[in-house]
């Protein structure tokens, strides 16, 4: 006799609504407060329902640990991950693969400012020691 009502699989589905099994097992709230502006940011009321953040928090904690798990995959036929890992499965999104390769060449130009900065900073301290009686 079979039943028509499917058996529960182990593994939430992709795009339901339900939290997955390792959701109930970290600590929730965490990206509320960022989570609240982008949604607002994105057209939601200014202080959305707890159960929409909630609800957010949960699809975005899952797709970050489904793509650090597919990117661990990857790197480790190197021993190792890298950003190349990430860019690789983000290949064909391109919106994001374009926002990605943005941020990352804004964190080159800000590590170059810095190094930089700390050069000069080192040469003035040199400079004002330099001048100092002893």
């Amino acid at each position: 006799m079979s039943s028509s009502t499917p058996e529960p699989s182990s593994k939430p589905r992709s795009g339901s609504a339900q939290p997955s099994e390792t959701s109930s097992k970290r600590k929730r709230g965490v990206f509320q407060k960022e989570l609240q502006h982008m949604m607002y940011g994105f057209g939601d009321d200014p202080n959305p329902l707890p159960e929409s953040v909630a609800l957010m928090e949960d699809i975005v904690v899952e797709y970050v640990t489904e793509l650090v798990h597919k990117a661990q995959d990857i790197g480790s036929q190197r021993g190792k991950l890298s950003v190349e890992d990430f860019l690789y499965l983000i290949r064909k999104d391109f919106p994001k693969l374009n926002r990605c390769t943005e941020l990352l060449s804004m964190n080159e130009e800000l590590k170059q400012a810095r190094k930089v900065f700390e050069s000069d900073e080192d040469k003035l301290r040199k400079v004002f020691e330099a001048d100092e009686p002893e």
